[in-house]
């Protein structure tokens, strides 16, 4: 299975927290990996991953302004679909933009839909809704008006979060700081529950953080640290009895939450996007309506197990379970689109089809041989990749070795013969004014088929 993942390409596609989507697709890619399966990877530059990276840019676009990001993107996918022959499937994971060459290729396109909102680029969404493949990240990040393959929630390194049974007695907030996040709400909640609250995160809204988190930071129980770093984050989020995400919008899905259950943190959340596919009440976190609500659930934090908190992350949020995941959505889209045809003797694969040629890639099983055979309408040529065939023309045989090119002229009785114990692998074009499979004249055949004769 050969695979081209299309990498958002602002910043390097990295493990590190830089940027979650960055780092979700590094993480895939390494799972994939693991599972034998050929990645190329199409990224910026600095990219670290375990599979081959194909590179365009020098720079990710956050670090050199000097060309429009739009441009840089247009490169990158211009290049990608101009080699889509030489993948069995596309994973895009950069937004949009490349459906819009979706239709000049015969490869399969998936798409992950992770920008926010989705419908920013719903019109080019829904225009090749059922021309590609759709992936959500959670069931309530989905739009009713798309239809969607699967639903898979990003993978977090669950191994790089340290797991803490001992924690101290205060509450943690952590995310980018606006009105939609619950920033406000956070120390509310601390507040009354007469708890400390350290909240960490970039601030995204000036006034909202002048006006409804900065009067409190004088108060003792109430502490701003800025925006951590990957070591700092895991120490927060382990030292804490509970993540406080209060939250006021549909989130469709929320790393700080799967990384707070992988140190054994449980969740104190408002029931809205994924939330209540990712907190099970009672289980990993509590849902709550209100602040008073939550206020009673940080009194009845202690029933929760941190010990299942990390199961949860192990079983729901790992880099294996979301690999998986869409190693088998890879495997049903190669099944509804395969262009591979099986025979008694083996496999082909069309790899171009057009009105003036026909490309096939065929593979000839140990100790077989197609029929003897003709073409009234084409000729063709053969190039072997692998193996060392038997080819007839008429009455003379020629043993070819991988490399080895032989043209097969229009009304040549010819067949392939595959003495060897490996496959034998070879190209075929088909040129002249008809590709159809009834294009062939039997003449010998090992497997009963209909002769002409």
């Amino acid at each position: 299975m050969r695979i081209a993942i299309l990498a958002p390409i602002g910043r390097q596609t990295s493990p590190l927290r830089e940027s979650p989507w960055q780092q979700t697709v590094s993480l895939l890619v390494q799972g994939l990996v693991r599972r034998g399966v050929e990645v190329t990877l199409f990224g910026s530059a600095g990219s670290q991953i375990s599979a081959d990276l194909h590179v365009v840019i020098p720079r990710p676009y956050e670090d050199d302004q000097g060309l429009d990001p739009a441009a840089r993107e247009s490169l990158y996918v211009s290049e990608l679909f101009e080699q889509a022959l030489d993948f069995d499937l596309i994973h895009n994971c950069l937004g949009s933009v490349p459906l819009t060459y979706s239709g000049m290729v015969e490869t399969p396109v998936l798409t992950t839909i992770h920008e926010w909102p989705v419908e920013t680029g719903l019109p080019v969404y829904r225009k090749y809704n059922h021309r590609s493949f759709y992936v959500s990240v959670s069931n309530a990040a989905r739009l009713p008006e798309l239809t969607y393959a699967a639903t898979i929630h990003p993978g977090i390194m669950v191994e790089a979060f340290t797991f803490q049974e001992i924690c101290e007695d205060l509450l943690l907030f952590l995310g980018p700081i606006r009105r939609e996040t619950g920033a406000r709400e956070a120390v509310e909640i601390a507040q009354r529950a007469g708890k400390t609250l350290i909240i960490a995160g970039l601030s995204e809204d000036e006034v909202y953080f002048q006006t409804q988190v900065e009067p409190f930071l004088d108060s003792p129980g109430v502490k701003y640290v800025g925006a951590p770093g990957p070591h700092e984050r895991v120490e927060l989020l382990g030292k804490a009895i509970a993540l406080l995400h209060p939250i006021s919008f549909d989130e469709p899905f929320s790393f700080s939450a799967a990384e707070a259950n992988a140190c054994g943190t449980p969740v104190i959340t408002f029931p809205r996007g994924a939330m209540p596919e990712l907190i099970a009440h009672g289980r990993n976190g509590f849902l709550v309506k209100d602040v008073s609500e939550a206020e009673a659930a940080v009194d009845r934090i202690g029933d929760l197990s941190r010990e299942e908190c990390r199961r949860v992350a192990e079983e729901r949020f790992s880099v294996d379970r979301m690999a998986l995941d869409y190693y088998q959505l890879y495997a049903r889209i190669g099944e509804q689109t395969s262009r591979e045809e099986t025979r008694p003797w083996g496999h082909y694969e069309v790899l171009s089809d057009k009105p003036d040629h026909k490309v096939k890639r065929i593979v000839v099983l140990p100790d077989r041989r197609i029929s003897l055979q003709l073409h009234r309408r084409r000729s063709e040529r053969w190039t072997v990749i692998s193996g060392s065939p038997i080819v007839t023309k008429n009455t003379e045989e020629v043993r070819l070795n991988p490399g080895d090119t032989i043209e097969i002229p229009l009304g040549v009785r010819h067949r392939l013969a595959n003495p060897g114990s490996e496959p034998v692998v070879f190209i075929e074009v088909q040129t002249g004014e008809y590709f159809g499979e009834d294009d062939i004249e039997r003449f010998e055949d090992d497997y009963g088929r209909p002769l002409n004769e």
